[in-house]
């Protein structure tokens, strides 16, 4: 009766450790398959950053440029800190009924404070605007610029409602007009392409992923694209909507002093080829037929000194556009920003 008891025990034993030794097998599988995948997935996630990496240099180092005039940096990291100010202005002048009119309004400045990293030629940028965090600016504004040594354009969206200005009709003098009575909604794309783009390099003048060594300039074909939708109320009622397209060409040159300035200016002019155009104000529609020439023109003008893997600059875009004539009614458009910046490279 013992042994058989004692042979249960031990049979009970036998088959508790057994169960527990599947339990702890299973449990070790499971982690060693968890560490096996966890190595793979790293490995791979490994080789998929270094395959990235590996494309990424192949294409920044593959420029097909003359390098008497043109270089990358030797470098693949740039860090850079700017400071953005822009503004605008709208102005119109014509004719109302037998009286002739003329209005100008100028938007407040909006200044940001960015922060930008640039890894071969792929950059992110963070950008703060210290007025609209304090509540005192309301306004929007969406910059992207892609600058290419063969294509690149500016995308410009503003929503605007911080503007100032006056009205004038014969017979009437001038009327203040109240802040915040104008509300601009605009869209402006600008882009060029480049003839001598293996010796002229805009990315050295405004991204600094090229360096310029030697002067060098090109002819270039521009295209522009703007819409307008603008919205005044109080002392004047109107409302403006205008789509126009553009083609044209200019020249851009890059001008290098001793290898460490290098100063930049082209102008882009287009002329509108579409125009589609309305307005009203107040209760009258006034009309603006496309009359030749209606021009957008984009110019840019940069600065930047090299000193070491460092470098300081400061760089401007300007849009001009003009639709309408002044026998019935014109409308001037001014778009502008100016940067300065300061960078190293690392």
């Amino acid at each position: 009766m013992g042994l058989s008891c004692s042979m249960a025990a031990m049979l009970g034993g036998a088959m508790i450790l057994a169960v527990m030794g599947r339990r702890i097998i299973f449990i070790l599988s499971v982690v060693l398959l968890g560490a096996v995948w966890q190595r793979a997935s790293a490995q791979k996630e490994k080789g998929l950053i270094k395959r990235a990496d590996s494309l990424l240099t192949q294409r920044y180092k593959r420029s097909k440029v003359d390098t008497t005039y043109i270089v990358r940096p030797k470098t693949k990291w740039t860090l850079k800190g700017r400071l953005n100010v822009s503004g605008a202005t709208i102005e119109m002048e014509g004719q109302r009924k037998v009286s002739p009119l003329r209005a100008r309004m100028n938007s407040a400045d909006k200044t940001t404070i960015s922060f930008a990293v640039n890894y071969m030629g792929v950059a992110v940028a963070l950008a703060l605007n210290p007025a609209k965090l304090a509540g005192k600016y309301k306004d929007f504004e969406l910059n992207l610029n892609a600058y290419g040594n063969r294509y690149g354009f500016d995308f410009i969206y503003q929503d605007a409602r911080n503007f100032k200005g006056w009205y004038k009709e014969e017979g009437t003098g001038r009327i203040e007009l109240p802040p915040d009575m104008l509300r601009l909604r605009s869209l402006n794309i600008n882009g060029y392409y480049v003839f001598n783009y293996r010796r002229f390099s805009y990315p050295a003048a405004f991204t600094q992923s090229y360096i310029q060594r030697r002067s060098a300039g090109s002819f270039m074909l521009a295209a522009s694209l703007q819409t307008q939708n603008l919205k005044t109320e109080g002392e004047l009622n109107s409302k403006l909507k205008a789509f126009n397209i553009g083609l044209g060409a200019g020249y851009g040159y890059n001008l290098v002093v001793r290898r460490n300035w290098l100063f930049h200016l082209s102008a882009l002019p287009t002329i509108i080829v579409y125009s589609h155009t309305s307005l009203k104000v107040e209760d009258e529609h006034l009309p603006m037929n496309y009359r030749f020439p209606e021009f957008i023109v984009t110019g840019r003008g940069a600065i930047v000194r090299q000193i070491g893997r460092w470098f300081v600059g400061a760089s401007m875009v300007y849009n001009f556009t003009n639709i309408g004539n002044a026998n019935q009614l014109s409308v001037y458009n001014d778009k502008w920003r100016t940067r300065v910046f300061v960078g190293f490279r690392l």
